[in-house]
């Protein structure tokens, strides 16, 4: 990648196409932080398979260009195809649901009956496999579309399995420029910088807190934490001793707790164990050491929950029925910034001043001893045209132990999607961290989660 210096501080129209475009949240996230951008200006094509959806979306944007909060304009179209999404974007957005909702019932439920719990389900585990067996193939039409219609486009996928993504892109169109996005570590940021309050009373915003990000998606360590001068890993490290911090959670703090909550235990005990920081959600994190995870009372008591797979659908079909009434109120609103960074990236990558957060790149170095060429997370530098990984070294080798394993995986797995070869995915299947079934009872369930799922699987993939 050739590093280019243009900068300017001049208002830039782009265009972007948001490929999942009838996206109940993100969708509207990224119209709030445009709308508050006076920097950028231009259209969004929103393309999705659920074109209702889109043209909801399209008529909130435009509730939100007339917001009094808003600085910059945009217009909002609704494409029928793919291509007329495309054709000449200068940025394309990835965030879809791969396959129905219900499938993701079953990818939760047909193991939790074999004893398999997943406190997400979309990244490891037999869910996050078989979620990767529908998002692959899907997601290697996109490169095609992207190779063909918009190949100079910067790609900003935010969909899960984000590493199985990221890396289909690269595997389809060599040539992408493509990086995955994940606001899991700005949570160790935010919580680095409340220790730095606490213990100093020093007032810091998150990206001010410097911390070196290696690993995969979902399942990232930090090594290194600073603010200026003071080590945030000795933070980290006199908060734990405090006295009540490690604790079992009993099941009464657990009852009402909301599922998307951790309770930072997992994180001490893997700092305790490992000397890290493991600087992702801890229900993510579970799903890739089993031995949090033995059963739902074990998963309690390190203060993580089941997120029901009832809940989730209630939110898929009732959030925009919710949606809808919000449409008919006419009163001008209140516009709020996200904390994503997508708007940033797009504005240093237009040359708006430089950038440095956490991206899921292809391994061309960054993290040594992880295969080349897979999909990993680390820092990179923004700037003009440019997305540049930024060197973070080796984990030490009884984590990497884990994450290795957890690479190997997801490679073994884009490739059996893209060959549609069951034999090879059904490896993969065996291979994860969680599956501890012998191997005929894990082909049963391997089946059933196939079957289940079938009307979203290539052909190959089938049974």
């Amino acid at each position: 990648m050739t590093k280019k210096t243009k900068r300017t501080n001049r208002a830039t129209s782009v265009t972007i196409g948001y490929i999942g475009g009838g996206s109940r949240g993100w969708a509207h996230k990224l119209m709030n932080d445009l709308a508050l951008c006076p920097h950028l200006t231009g259209e969004v094509r929103l393309y999705d398979i659920d074109r209702p959806m889109a043209l909801q979306n399209a008529r909130w944007g435009k509730r939100v260009n007339a917001s009094p909060d808003a600085v910059s304009k945009w217009k909002y179209t609704v494409p029928k195809t793919l291509r007329t999404a495309l054709t000449g974007a200068d940025f394309v957005i990835c965030s879809i649901q791969p396959g129905p909702i219900e499938m993701m019932g079953h990818d939760l439920n047909i193991p939790a009956k074999y004893g398999i719990l997943h406190p997400v389900g979309d990244t490891t585990g037999p869910a996050g496999l078989v979620r990767s067996l529908r998002a692959a193939p899907t997601y290697a039409g996109f490169a095609q579309a992207i190779a063909e219609h918009c190949p100079d486009a910067w790609v900003i996928n935010y969909a899960n399995p984000m590493t199985v993504c990221t890396r289909t892109l690269y595997k389809v169109f060599p040539g992408i420029k493509a990086f995955g996005c994940c606001h899991e570590v700005f949570g160790t940021q935010k919580w680095l910088a409340s220790l730095l309050k606490e213990y100093h009373g020093i007032e810091a915003e998150r990206d001010e807190i410097r911390v070196n990000v290696l690993g995969v998606n979902h399942f990232t360590w930090v090594d290194r934490a600073r603010y200026r001068d003071s080590d945030l890993m000795d933070l980290a490290r006199r908060k734990m001793r405090e006295k009540g911090e490690v604790r079992k959670i009993t099941p009464e703090e657990t009852k009402d707790q909301p599922p998307g909550r951790g309770r930072r235990q997992v994180v001490y005990d893997l700092l305790k164990r490992y000397g890290l920081i493991a600087a992702a959600g801890e229900r993510h994190i579970v799903e890739f050491l089993p031995f949090y995870i033995k059963d739902e009372r074990t998963l309690n008591r390190w203060g993580v929950k089941l997120t029901p797979y009832e809940a989730r659908h209630r939110r898929y079909y009732v959030g925009p029925k919710e949606f809808k009434e919000r449409l008919r109120d006419k009163t001008p609103f209140e516009i709020k910034a996200s904390r994503e960074e997508g708007v940033r990236q797009m504005m240093a990558l237009c040359g708006m001043g430089d950038l440095r957060t956490n991206v899921n790149l292809p391994n061309i170095g960054q993290v040594e001893g992880l295969e080349r060429d897979a999909v990993v997370e680390t820092n990179a530098g923004f700037s003009y045209d440019d997305v540049s990984p930024e060197f973070a070294g080796r984990l030490p080798l009884p984590v990497e132990t884990h994450v290795s394993r957890a690479v190997a995986n997801q490679e073994t797995i884009v490739e059996a999607a893209l060959t549609e070869d069951k034999n090879l995915a059904f490896q993969a299947f065996l291979n994860d961290p969680l599956m501890t079934l012998e191997t005929d009872t894990a082909w049963s369930l391997f089946r059933e989660m196939l079957k289940a799922t079938a009307e979203s699987l290539p052909k190959g993939l089938r049974l």
